[in-house]
């Protein structure tokens, strides 16, 4: 099943109001279903990022492109830096990079991992995102 990008106000109303989050969703969606050709959205409102290794989170509460980015972050930053055989950490790794516009690294992913795996410190998540992601700001 091909993911299929939303496209009209209409169908992000139960993420957001705000058009300006509606297009900065549409954006990163479109980047993500490149980066990763496998992607698709279930109705549970799952992305699966690669459906081989089971990769993907929970759209729901997803407002904006920058919640989506740390939740891209703390879903993928432990597969990238541990849970992956080499093939597919560098592929999962370069997609990431990809959607994010970053040129991260396995190590750099550990870091992230370490700081916001699971989604465990979301403020701090934001500000590195927020910063352009600043590697300076981990520990």
């Amino acid at each position: 099943m091909k993911m299929h990008v939303l496209h009209t106000a209409k169908d992000f109303e139960h993420y957001t109001n705000n058009q300006k989050n509606v297009d900065g969703l549409k954006l990163i969606l479109n980047k993500t279903k490149k980066a990763f050709p496998n992607a698709n959205i279930t109705l549970k409102n799952e992305l699966i990022l690669e459906p081989k290794n089971n990769l993907y989170f929970i759209l729901t509460g997803v407002q904006n492109e920058l919640e989506f980015k740390c939740k891209l972050i703390a879903w993928m930053s432990r597969p990238i830096s541990k849970g992956l055989n080499e093939y597919w950490s560098l592929k999962m790794l370069n997609s990431f990079n990809e959607v994010l516009g970053t040129n991260l690294t396995k190590s750099d992913m550990r870091k992230l991992y370490t700081n916001f795996g699971e989604d465990t410190n979301r403020t701090l998540s934001m500000q590195f995102v927020e910063s352009g992601f600043d590697l300076s700001l981990l520990k």
